[in-house]
């Protein structure tokens, strides 16, 4: 427990803008915006998620981590975060953040079960995607839904932030209609998609 509590104390902030710039240049089709979130939609998305009940988040295309760095501000002390990066840059950065409780893998978000089995984690409560559904091909898309549908828990929530709808459009046929907020203190202004996954 203290231990936790001192790398809250001594965390410094994980939003590097220019990594987060860099990133973009590398691969625009795959890093959804040129700028980090800001700390109100972090926020509005830990509250959104019940991060604070968790015992494992799964987050898909963490970037440079400030979401990361609001997502284990939340949860619990003996929950778990499991942040997947296609980035090898962005992978770096995120393994050099201390808290035991994240763990940052290396691979591609349509591969969320191999990702869990190859660290023996159970079905998360929660999955946070800030991957860019508008830039990718449709197909894709639904495959990857499909995996994160597959892998979260009964009464799980899954929560997508993007600046376009295409997220909304695919998630509707395959799981239903979301609920919809969006978070106008981030630039530019973003739309949140929410699910729940009904227990049984």
């Amino acid at each position: 427990m203290d231990d936790i509590q001192d790398i809250k104390r001594a965390r410094t902030p994980w939003n590097d803008g220019l990594a987060f710039f860099m990133g973009f240049l590398r691969h625009p089709e795959k890093v959804g915006s040129i700028i980090p979130s800001s700390r109100f939609l972090e926020q509005r998305i830990v509250g959104m998620a019940d991060v604070a009940e968790a015992r494992l988040v799964l987050e898909l295309g963490p970037g440079t981590g400030g979401t990361t760095r609001a997502l284990l501000d939340a949860l619990p002390e003996d929950g778990r975060l499991l942040a997947i990066e296609l980035d090898p840059e962005f992978v770096s950065i995120l393994r050099h953040k201390a808290d035991p409780r994240l763990i940052v893998h290396h691979g591609s978000a349509e591969h969320i079960r191999q990702a869990l089995d190859r660290y023996n984690l159970p079905q998360p409560q929660v999955v946070i995607s800030g991957i860019p559904f508008s830039t990718m091909s449709p197909a894709l898309g639904r495959r990857i839904l499909n995996e994160v549908w597959s892998c979260l828990s009964p009464g799980g929530h899954f929560i997508a932030y993007q600046f376009r709808g295409q997220v909304a459009h695919l998630g509707r046929t395959l799981f239903g209609k979301p609920e919809t907020e969006i978070e106008l203190l981030n630039v530019p202004p973003i739309r949140i998609f929410r699910w729940r996954k009904q227990a049984g």
